[in-house]
Parts: structure tokens; C-alpha cells; sequence
């Protein structure tokens, strides 16, 4: 659900799209954690905690406690953490302010070349061969140089597989910078599209742990743990 210009509503109607159908209401619920950058407009949580200890807790159970590694790309960042056995953030590295390398930046440049956001992965393996990457340092230069390329004549799958290109590389500086230890997991909304992952695995050199979970859920999952650890907490 988009959050649109009011934060605090946008949690309420949320909340109460996850209570449809099912009987409950707010009143039923034990404790509330809000997350992420919007965790201190939720008018009805009990505490918050940052998006960086919630993902590490959800991507514990989503891909198992081996994972020590994990790259969080989400719509407005970029985060490398890592964990131990537990779930427990040990160290983080975020990205700098610029939409490059997030999910904005994608849908951005998705919307520049007419392309549903779903079907990007896909399009840019349709190649002869990989091109050069884009600018990756800021998602304006990338917008303009995209464009260039679309005049010189290149075709939209070339022009998205550069940009793919480009994100990947942009995220490994990321995560050289913080050291990749295995297991290595992806969360956020990017772990769904396979143009960054593939090339991210073949210029790290790892494999992506794989998970039955939903990749875009794991912070609302982290949250959702720690509200049944304070509630346990609680009772004693």
C-alpha cells in the first residue's frame, strides 16, 4: 500500500486491510512495532525499531540462521548488514542519499523506458552481449544517459540491461566496503528482480541464499518477532 501524503492514515488503513475478512480489530492485537522510515508515524504502535534490526531478525527465519550477510534494497536505500546466528545486527554500511541503486531509482528508470517494473529482470538478459554500464552515481545522469542511448538507437533491453549493470556494481562497492561473510541473503523489493541479482552473484562470486518467503516482507517479519519477544517479556 502506497503511503501517499498521510503517514499516520496510510498505517491506519494498513492495518485495517490486513484485519479484512479475518473478524479481528485493533483491539486484538497484543503489541505493535512499527519499522522502517515511516515507524515513527504509526499512530498505534507500541514501540519502534529500526528497518536495519528488523530485517536481520526476519531474514533469520526467511533464509535460515547460517546467513550472515545481508543486503537489504529497498525503495529508498540500500543497506548491507551484518548478523550472527541469531539475527543480531553485528555491523551495517548503508548507501548515500541518491535514489541510484534503490527500488526508486528502478522504478524511475522503469517509467523512463515504458516498462513494467515486473518484467525488467527478464528484458535485460535479452542481449547479444552485456553492455557497458550506465552512470551509477547518481539516478538523474543515469535518466539523462539512458535517454542518449535510446536516440542513438539502442533498444530498451539493452538500455535496462546497462542499467542492471550498473545497480549491481553500485551495491558490491557497498558490500566489499563491509566484508561478505556466507551465507549470503537479499531482502527488499530489487531481491525480486533477476537483471541485479545475477549479475550481483557473477561479480561477487556467491550464490544467493533462496527462500519460499515473500523478500519484501522481511522487515514487517523482524517486527512482528520483536513484538512477540516484548510481549513474552512482559508476562515474566
Amino acid at each position: 500500500m502506497r503511503t501517499g501524503s498521510d503517514s499516520p492514515q496510510s498505517a491506519v488503513n494498513a492495518m485495517n486491510w490486513a484485519f479484512d475478512g479475518t473478524g479481528m480489530t485493533l483491539q486484538d492485537i497484543k503489541y505493535v512495532v512499527g519499522t522502517g522510515y515511516g515507524r515513527v508515524n504509526v499512530p498505534f504502535a507500541n514501540k519502534t525499531i529500526t528497518e536495519i534490526a528488523c530485517h536481520a531478525r526476519g531474514a533469520n527465519i526467511m533464509f535460515g540462521n547460517s546467513v550472515r550477510t545481508i543486503l537489504d534494497m529497498g525503495g529508498q536505500d540500500c543497506k548491507a548488514i551484518r548478523c550472527d546466528e541469531k539475527g543480531k545486527v553485528q555491523n551495517f554500511l548503508m548507501n548515500d542519499k541518491c535514489a541510484a541503486g534503490t527500488g526508486r531509482g528502478m522504478e524511475v528508470f522503469a517509467d523512463l523506458l515504458a516498462v513494467p517494473i515486473e518484467e525488467v529482470g527478464d528484458l535485460s538478459f535479452q542481449v547479444e552481449e552485456e553492455p557497458e554500464p550506465v552512470s551509477s552515481t547518481c539516478v538523474v545522469f543515469a535518466k539523462s544517459e539512458a535517454t542518449g542511448l535510446l536516440r542513438a538507437g539502442w533498444p530498451k533491453n539493452k538500455v535496462i540491461a546497462a542499467y542492471c549493470s550498473a545497480m549491481a556494481h553500485r551495491v558490491v562497492t557497498l558490500l566489499e566496503r563491509i566484508g561478505i561473510e556466507k551465507d549470503f541473503a537479499i531482502t527488499g523489493g530489487i531481491a525480486k528482480n533477476s537483471g541485479v541479482v545475477n549479475r550481483l552473484e557473477k561479480e561477487l562470486g556467491v550464490t544467493v541464499v533462496k527462500s519460499n518467503y515473500d523478500s519484501q516482507i522481511a522487515g514487517a517479519l523482524g517486527a512482528a518477532l520483536f513484538a512477540k519477544a516484548l510481549v513474552e517479556k512482559e508476562k515474566k
